[in-house]
C-alpha cells in the first residue's frame, strides 16, 4: 500500500523530516548488497524497480525479469567490490545501519531521462554532455524516514560529482506544499527544499509540479 504523508508546514522542511541527524554516507561500491537490497525492502516500489526505471525505454521496461533488474543494479553500484572505480550512487547509514540509496552519475547514464520534457524544456542544453551529472532518485528505508535522510544525502552528492569531474550537476524535485498530501513514490526525485538545502538553485520550472535545479563548478 503506498504511504500518504503530509508535509509539515515549516519553510524549509521536507517529507522526509522531523529531527535532524548525522549520517555517514559511502559510494555504493564500498556498501554492501545486501545493505542496499535492505533499503529497498522486500516490496514497493524501489524493491521492483531497482532504481532501473530511468535507465530503460518504455517499450522494454515491463520485459525485464525482477532478477534482470537488480544484476544490472549490481553491476551499476560494484556493491561489494570494493575496488570498483565507477558506482551508480550513495549509501547512507545511521549509527551503521543502513538507512538510504540516492541515485548520482552522468546525465547520459539515464537514457528515459534524455527523452522526458523536464530536464530540456526552455533550455538549450547538450542531452549528449556527460559532464553534466543528475541526482535522480532517493529511497529511505522505512523505520528511518523524517529524519532528514534525503538531506544528507543530497548535500554528499555535490561533492561526490565534482570529484569525479562533473562540471555540473542537476536534480529534478518535486514541489511539495505545506499541508498538501504527496506519495513517498512521487517524492523518489526529492523535494525542492532537499535541494535547495544542499546549495541546488532554480534553472527552469518545466511543469507545474517539477523544477529543475543544478550547480555548476
Amino acid at each position: 500500500m503506498t504511504e500518504i504523508l503530509t508535509e509539515p508546514p515549516v519553510a524549509g522542511t521536507e517529507i522526509d523530516t522531523l529531527t535532524p541527524v548525522v549520517i555517514e554516507v559511502k559510494p555504493a561500491n564500498e556498501a554492501t548488497w545486501e545493505d542496499l537490497q535492505t533499503i529497498f525492502g522486500n516490496s514497493d516500489y524501489p524493491a521492483a524497480c531497482q532504481c532501473q526505471r530511468l535507465k530503460v525505454l518504455d517499450g522494454r521496461w515491463y520485459a525485464i525479469p525482477q532478477e534482470e533488474r537488480e544484476a544490472r543494479l549490481l553491476a551499476q553500484t560494484g556493491c561489494s567490490a570494493g575496488s570498483e572505480d565507477q558506482t551508480s550512487g550513495l549509501v547512507g547509514y545511521l549509527d551503521g545501519e543502513p538507512v538510504g540509496w540516492c541515485a548520482v552519475e552522468p546525465r547520459t547514464a539515464y537514457v528515459r531521462l534524455l527523452r522526458s520534457r523536464v530536464p530540456w524544456a526552455e533550455r538549450n542544453e547538450d542531452p549528449d554532455d556527460d559532464g553534466v551529472w543528475a541526482v535522480t532518485c532517493f529511497v529511505t528505508r522505512k523505520g528511518f524516514r523524517r529524519r532528514g535522510i534525503t538531506y544528507e544525502l543530497a548535500k554528499a552528492t555535490v561533492d561526490f560529482a565534482r570529484e569525479r569531474g562533473a562540471r555540473a550537476l542537476e536534480g529534478y524535485p518535486m514541489i511539495t506544499h505545506p499541508g498538501k498530501e504527496i506519495t513517498w513514490g512521487e517524492l523518489r526525485v526529492g523535494s525542492h527544499h532537499v535541494f535547495a538545502e544542499a546549495g541546488f538553485k532554480e534553472v527552469t520550472h518545466p511543469t507545474k509540479r517539477r523544477l529543475v535545479m543544478r550547480i555548476d563548478f
